[in-house]
């Protein structure tokens, strides 16, 4: 099992916000706090460093106490461009990553995507549920934005940036990825808008 001194988790704040009208999502107050206080609260106890990635609020983010990591990449090229600051600049050999929207995320996050990683021998390994659809058929939905990436993978993601690609899933034909299937896909439920929050903050 991979230690926890050895990964860094970073919090994923960098984007616009714009389904929820253009606001920081990660500052939006949730349940007595905020959503990336939340999600902080959670990682914590799963990992050696924490850290923020966000482009807007710098000040306010640098409240939380840890660093904060704006993009390298101007212009919000989206969370892989987050990915790849994180991989520039944390210390440990491993980092995490959760987004800001998801303050559910499981207490077993790293323990499982660790291990997963260590005994498929691969350089990322990402959380997947199933859920059911529309017409009611269950289908595998991956969560590329949680996941463990060796930071020796730096130089394969640099490269898929500096060619164009942004998917979140698109420089994976570069390395072994290893895949995780959770049963709980509630903990990886993203509050969107303004209107979903307000529904998660009564369902308290």
């Amino acid at each position: 099992m991979i230690e926890k001194i050895n990964i860094t988790a970073l919090l994923l704040a960098g984007g616009r916000g714009s389904r929820m009208g253009h606001v920081d999502k990660g500052l939006q107050q949730f349940r007595g706090s905020t959503m990336a206080a939340h999600v902080l609260q959670r990682l914590a106890p799963q990992a050696g460093v924490l850290a923020i990635n966000a482009n807007q609020n710098i000040d306010t983010y640098a409240l939380f106490g840890v660093p904060v990591w704006p993009d390298d990449l101007e212009g919000f090229e989206g969370p892989l461009a987050g990915l790849e600051t994180g991989l520039r600049r944390c210390t440990t050999q491993y980092l995490v990553t959760a987004p800001c929207d998801c303050p559910f995320l499981p207490p077993d996050l790293v323990a499982q995507l660790s291990h997963a990683l260590e005994s498929q021998g691969a350089e990322l390994a990402l959380a997947e549920t199933e859920e059911a659809g529309a017409d009611g058929v269950l289908r595998v939905q991956p969560h590329p934005v949680f996941a463990l990436v060796k930071v020796s993978a730096l130089p394969q993601l640099s490269a898929y940036l500096a060619g164009g690609g942004r998917r979140m899933d698109g420089w994976y034909p570069s390395i072994k990825v290893a895949r995780v299937r959770f049963d709980d896909a509630n903990a990886f439920r993203n509050i969107n808008t303004l209107y979903e929050l307000q529904q998660f903050e009564k369902d308290a």
